[in-house]
């Protein structure tokens, strides 16, 4: 007897959608991997809207592309649910809460981030912070990192930047050329580690969703269509960073916030951790918007607000404002300064793949670009690994000491703060030995920072 086919889902209206793309933002917490995983559950094995090898095919895309990929990934599977209204949605609920809640933080930060309660709080902070870097690295090198020839890779991007401050664009470019070449090839070391995203705890069949396996007639390559919308997406993104630089001047902050997170989304690979390698190198060292406990206490408070954890570029973009702005109240130009950075920061990502996600298809075979998103992520672990060292390194010791002739720093001994030592020993066995959750993990440092200045006061 023949066994009866369940018919595929019936199809999703749009107002269910969005009220289903605004429980995943507000449940996105956790970085990029507690997002993919969040989406995953939700899209996948609850609503079964999209299949496994469909969810996994779509987040290798976004993984090429510069910027965040869990909310490109939300971007790219609304698109293909409701065409351009249904990914410019998904993007922008997954980018809000985290918007809002980030701001109100950043304007309370910087009226009263000096006051006492509150440098303790951050001060136990920057000690669960750490500690979440330094799960990345492992969780990041365990996926990438399947072969000498990777972790090769991984080694020398780290050396490169922590070592000799090589651009972060050039390291992860060369990566990419390597994988390109070596996957052309035939070189089976770049056939390693390609996958990426949650295990599942169950296979969901592509013919047994919403979406099928075929594609829809709106998601074929079609350039009269797409184009268009691609040309007014270029036009939101660069039309503000132009007039403000042809009105105010390139120096005035507004334009030299806009143009480098306008860069930052082009040449940003491999993910947040990554990004913020980037951001904190450029921020602190080169633009001095921020100091690196301030780039600290922005990374713990994009870590417990909902939403991509490159949020914390709005922090950047709003405490850069509120210090250097002229001729405004600094809480307005700060707000102004973080809007600004953050429509910079996620207007490309629309961009990318209403681009570019019709020629998914075509680049699911394509074993050269495989190869060379397998190398990016190997050099991405490397480059995760510098900013915990430099993370560690800041959260740990008072003071550095330049190596001349070399972008290395190494701590001043006698610097060690013990307290802060000690407090992310604890923070480490929490995680590492007990599996305390990230949330939990934070809010308890942040009381055990505040504890220890009240005895120490």
């Amino acid at each position: 007897m023949q066994a009866s086919v369940k018919p595929p889902p019936a199809p999703v209206a749009f107002k269910d959608a969005v009220k289903v793309w605004a429980r995943v933002a507000l449940l996105s917490f956790g970085g990029p991997a507690g997002q993919i995983a969040v989406m995953h559950r939700i899209l996948v094995e609850e609503r079964r809207w999209i299949g496994e090898r469909r969810f996994l095919q779509a987040l290798n895309f976004c993984m090429l592309l510069p910027g965040p990929e869990a909310q490109q990934l939300a971007i790219y599977i609304g698109w293909l649910m409701h065409r351009t209204r249904g990914g410019v949605v998904a993007g922008v609920l997954f980018v809000l809460p985290g918007l809002v809640t980030l701001m109100m933080l950043s304007v309370l930060y910087a009226l009263y981030g000096r006051l006492g309660v509150v440098t303790g709080l951050f001060f136990g902070l920057k000690a669960a912070v750490l500690v979440v870097v330094i799960q990345a690295v492992l969780r990041v090198g365990r996926r990438a990192l399947k072969s000498p020839l990777m972790i090769a890779l991984a080694a020398s991007a780290f050396v490169a930047l922590f070592v000799f401050g090589a651009p972060f664009p050039a390291v992860i470019g060369a990566a990419g050329a390597i994988g390109f070449l070596g996957g052309r090839w035939g070189l089976a070391a770049f056939r390693a580690g390609q996958g990426h995203g949650p295990a599942a705890t169950q296979e969901v069949d592509d013919a047994d969703t919403v979406l099928g396996e075929e594609t829809p007639a709106h998601a074929r390559i079609d350039l009269r269509a797409s184009l268009p919308v691609c040309a007014l997406l270029l036009v939101l993104w660069w039309g503000p960073v132009l007039a403000l630089g042809w009105t105010l001047g390139w120096d005035h902050v507004f334009s030299r916030i806009a143009l480098f997170f306008s860069k930052m989304a082009v040449v940003t690979f491999g993910g947040a951790y990554a990004v913020l390698a980037y951001v904190a190198q450029e921020a602190v060292s080169a633009y001095g918007w921020v100091s690196p406990g301030e780039m600290l206490d922005g990374l713990g408070m994009a870590e417990t607000t909902p939403g991509p954890l490159i949020i914390v570029t709005q922090f950047v973009g709003f405490l850069a404002a509120f210090r250097g702005a002229t001729g405004l109240p600094p809480v307005l130009a700060g707000v102004l300064g973080g809007l600004l950075t953050t429509w910079v920061t996620f207007t490309p990502c629309f961009l990318w793949i209403f681009l570019g996600a019709p020629f998914v298809e075509a680049l699911r075979g394509a074993r050269a670009l495989a190869a060379a998103l397998a190398a990016i992520g190997a050099a991405v672990v490397g480059v995760i690994l510098n900013l915990a060292v430099w993370f560690a390194l800041h959260v740990l010791f008072a003071r550095m000491v330049p190596i001349p002739g070399l972008a290395l720093q190494l701590p001043d001994l006698a610097s060690l703060n013990l307290a802060s030592g000690l407090l992310t020993l604890v923070a480490a066995v929490a995680a590492f030995r007990f599996k305390v959750g990230m949330i939990p993990l934070l809010v308890a440092s942040s009381a055990a920072g505040v504890l220890v200045h009240v005895i120490s006061s």
